[in-house]
């Protein structure tokens, strides 16, 4: 399987980046974050033309996941949201494509440590560590995948001292991400890749992608069977480099 995350920053502007990245590599399933559309504006028809089902939890102007599946492959047993926590937020949606358990997460930025986003951050977090115990308990082969807000280490900071203490990167935050693959989920990319300064987001601002200067917070965290067959994961940097871009590169693991 071929396996990828994008948090589009909204479908409907990049809606055609993501057709036209799909043509160029038909993954079997994408996980998509921030689509910033209500429930039923959702393109199914354009997707559909194009070779994909989707499953997908939307949210006007903020939020919104969905996984997109190559046909003839559907999404089956949708989860969205995490079953028990009452959250208004669309940040999670997982089903099963194939053998294998997708989860799609556009897991809480957090804003500031003194915000109250950051203490909502944290408990989401233990929410969804709970969740996935929960699914491996049931789906032993499963990919959990999307934008974390999370830099793991400090390979994953264009500026390790600038960026020391700070939301993204404190200590409960990669406490947290740890607690994860604590579970027994490996992080695909650094399963294959131990160097720093690879990045999957770039500020928009001051020229951040162009002079690389960015972080590593969109990962692919695979249960122990499908890291087993992993062969390659690697950030697609090319969308990044399209007009009118998301702020995100796509991740690709294949298993």
């Amino acid at each position: 399987m071929k396996l990828a995350t994008w948090n589009v920053n909204s479908l409907k502007v990049r809606l055609p980046h993501v057709i036209d990245w799909l043509a160029d590599n038909p993954v079997d399933a994408l996980c998509l974050q921030e689509l910033k559309l209500d429930q039923d504006k959702f393109p199914v028809a354009e997707l559909e033309a194009v070779g994909y089902h989707a499953a997908w939890s939307g949210q006007k102007t903020y939020n919104g996941v969905a996984i997109l599946t190559r046909a003839p492959q559907q999404p089956q047993d949708v989860i969205a949201g995490i079953p028990g926590y009452d959250d208004p937020q669309r940040r999670l949606l997982a089903a099963t494509v194939g053998d294998v358990r997708v989860i799609s997460a556009y897991c809480v930025n957090g804003e500031s440590l003194s915000s109250d986003k950051y203490a909502y951050k944290l408990d989401w977090y233990a929410r969804l560590a709970d969740f996935v115990a929960d699914e491996l308990s049931r789906h032993p082969r499963l990919a959990l995948a999307g934008d974390f807000n999370i830099a793991p280490d400090d390979r994953d900071l264009y500026d390790p001292a600038g960026w020391a203490g700070q939301v993204l990167c404190s200590d409960a935050e990669r406490a947290a991400f740890q607690r994860l693959l604590g579970l027994g989920l490996s992080d695909a990319f650094r399963q294959l890749n131990d160097e720093a300064g690879c990045y999957s987001w770039w500020d928009y601002r001051q020229g951040m992608f162009r002079r690389d200067k960015g972080l590593r917070i969109d990962h692919v965290l695979l249960s122990a069977p499908l890291a087993a067959g992993l062969d390659a994961c690697v950030i697609d940097k090319t969308p990044r480099r399209w007009e009118r871009p998301s702020d995100h590169a796509p991740v690709v693991a294949s298993f």
